[in-house]
């Protein structure tokens, strides 16, 4: 299984984060590999995007491998990471940084840092009753609950104002960056904002839930019929209780009617620490009957100086990247 260089025409059926016009939005050098067998059958996709820094040239994956043959076997997959990572050593780039945190791979390549970790998904096949008795009983009081005290679920591009602040004002208080931003002290502005949602073209569904008419949180969620993704979040500071619950039960159904079919909650920690926010997170995704599907987050270097020189910057940033704060948990002996 050898990786080249390849031409997609997206199509709904692969995930929105293959798109170019989502890819452009990260860097204008991107492309997609190729998993290619000796008959020359593609058996799977990689996007990436190359991210020019003052001293790194950086590769990162939007999205995992996208297997286009069911029959495609963690072994093959990690042949061809192994062949992906030659390709990229031999144009020159210096790192392969973790990926962004819906990309859990199923395997990683040979030499590669990794760290285990997941994300919640449903299955959206279901039937609307099926989904609704799936969630745990907390939810569904509070959904109600919501909807009795007249909490109003709004939809369409005309909010993206309103959930870049929501969101920008959410991460301020957990002092952490917007997704996929590297550099030190970095906040998405809101052209930036706009310019990644508005990538998604008809492909985004952006949500705010409304109380008493105040905004109290909201959803960016972009999607094809392969699966949506809860990609941005964000609350006022002590939201109406059931608000969250209720904007995302109204998106599931949403996606159901669209034929999307699965919804992914974005990623998270395998294992997070009793009490603390990550398990918080983790049980609100899980308790819409989101199944935890366990994979690999990972990075590779090339060059052992400059691998030294982005390991200090993440570690200033915020303790570590994804994949330092995370690796402990990989177990000496693994089946890949």
């Amino acid at each position: 299984m050898k990786a080249v260089p390849v031409d997609i025409d997206w199509h709904p059926g692969l995930p929105i984060f293959a798109c170019d016009s989502y890819l452009k939005t990260v860097s204008s050098e991107y492309g997609w590999l190729g998993g290619v067998d000796e008959s020359g059958k593609m058996h799977c996709i990689l996007p990436y995007s190359v991210i020019r820094k003052p001293i790194f040239r950086l590769i990162r994956f939007p999205v995992q491998t996208i297997v286009l043959d069911g029959n495609m076997s963690i072994e093959q997959e990690k042949i061809f990471l192994n062949s992906a990572v030659n390709y990229f050593r031999s144009m020159g780039a210096d790192l392969i940084v973790p990926a962004t945190f819906n990309s859990i791979f199923r395997t990683y390549p040979d030499g590669a840092i990794a760290a285990p970790y997941g994300s919640y998904i449903l299955d959206m096949s279901q039937t609307e009753d099926d989904l609704w008795r799936g969630l745990h009983q907390k939810h569904r009081n509070v959904i109600r609950n919501a909807m009795k005290k007249g909490v109003k679920i709004r939809s369409g591009l005309e909010l993206i104002e309103t959930a870049y602040g929501l969101v920008r004002d959410s991460f301020q208080r957990s002092a952490k960056g917007f997704m996929g931003q590297m550099r030190i002290g970095f906040r998405m502005d809101l052209n930036a904002f706009k310019r990644q949602v508005l990538a998604f073209g008809e492909n985004v569904m952006v949500s705010v839930a409304e109380f008493d008419g105040v905004a109290q949180g909201c959803a960016v969620m972009p999607f094809s019929r392969s699966s949506a993704y809860y990609m941005h979040g964000g609350s006022i500071s002590g939201p109406l209780t059931g608000a969250m619950n209720l904007l995302q039960w109204e998106a599931i159904k949403t996606f159901r009617e669209l034929g999307v079919r699965r919804y992914d909650f974005f990623g998270a920690r395998m294992d997070p620490e009793k009490g603390s926010k990550a398990e918080g997170i983790a049980k609100f995704k899980e308790r819409f009957g989101a199944r935890y599907m366990k994979g690999y987050m990972w990075k590779f270097p090339f060059l052992r100086s400059k691998y030294f020189l982005y390991s200090v910057a993440a570690r200033v940033r915020s303790g570590g990247d994804v994949v330092d704060q995370e690796r402990h948990k990989l177990p000496t002996q693994t089946t890949r």
